[in-house]
């Protein structure tokens, strides 16, 4: 039995933990040729292992999607490693939560470089890298589609108090996700957004013991409070927060062939919620 996106060559940012880990390890599943990307060597390399322990193709591309000259260096790693890419999901991100009359424009700044401008960095090399075979593609009338899928929230969709920074960032990411859907349709290339609610990750897990993570040189704060969990729980009609696994396979159909005429659109996968 053929697999779904047999050596399609797939791209995932943020993909050594969490939902980009399960997404990286549903696609390669499927047959995909993935390129890890995560901060740290380590999760990095460790997802790299699974996916090779089970068959499938992969290497590490460590270091922060925000950094200078990275879209680029990333792209090209996956031209050298598998040849022209097929997929790219902009999955890499955190929050840096604060109400308006404490928020500071580091924060602000933070979260334009992770959940906007390197999604738009990335997209515009995608496209340098695939444009060149799209077009000899359509010279000898073979479609062939690929994938932009960026990672979005709720947050972006309904905002929600203390993420002014965040909200914003993921709201313009739906407006680039529109125009680069008609930009991009004569390449063939497929342009969504997911935008996640409540998922069971490291960032978003429940608790009242103080956890932070430091990104860019920044101590962040990570997790929810046991109260505000449960809270959402409450609120969304399917009853709990989902999987990494679940908020993976909403990425999924995005990659797949059966998504080909599936374009420009932001699907909420969220159980439900409706902040």
């Amino acid at each position: 039995m053929s697999k779904n996106l047999q050596n399609k060559v797939a791209l995932i940012t943020g993909s050594g933990r969490g939902i980009g880990k399960a997404l990286a390890l549903k696609l390669a599943s499927e047959g995909a040729k993935i390129v890890i990307n995560d901060l740290d060597e380590a999760p990095a390399q460790e997802t790299v292992s699974e996916i090779k322990a089970a068959g499938g193709e992969a290497i590490a591309f460590v270091g922060s999607v925000t950094a200078e000259g990275f879209a680029d260096n990333y792209i090209a790693a996956a031209v050298e490693a598998f040849g022209t890419p097929d997929i790219l999901v902009n999955n890499a991100g955190y929050t840096w939560d604060s109400l308006l009359h404490k928020a500071e424009d580091k924060q602000f700044d933070a979260m334009y470089d992770i959940h906007l401008k390197a999604p738009f960095q990335l997209n515009r090399a995608f496209t340098k890298a695939v444009t060149s075979a799209a077009k000899s593609e359509a010279e000898a009338g073979v479609e062939v589609f690929r994938k932009i899928i960026n990672i979005s929230s709720i947050a972006g969709e309904y905002g929600n108090i203390g993420q002014v920074n965040y909200s914003s960032m993921k709201s313009a990411l739906n407006g680039m996700t529109k125009t680069l859907s008609k930009e991009l349709g004569r390449l063939k290339i497929n342009v969504n957004c997911v935008a996640f609610g409540v998922v069971e990750t490291r960032l978003t897990q429940a608790t009242d013991v103080k956890k932070t993570i430091v990104v860019d040189g920044n101590e962040v704060g990570v997790g929810i409070p046991e109260k505000v969990s449960a809270g959402f729980a409450r609120m969304i009609p399917l009853g709990r927060s989902g999987t990494a696994e679940e908020a993976a396979n909403g990425i999924y159909l995005f990659c797949t062939p059966e998504s080909n005429y599936i374009s420009g659109q932001t699907v909420v996968i969220g159980g439900g919620l409706r902040m």
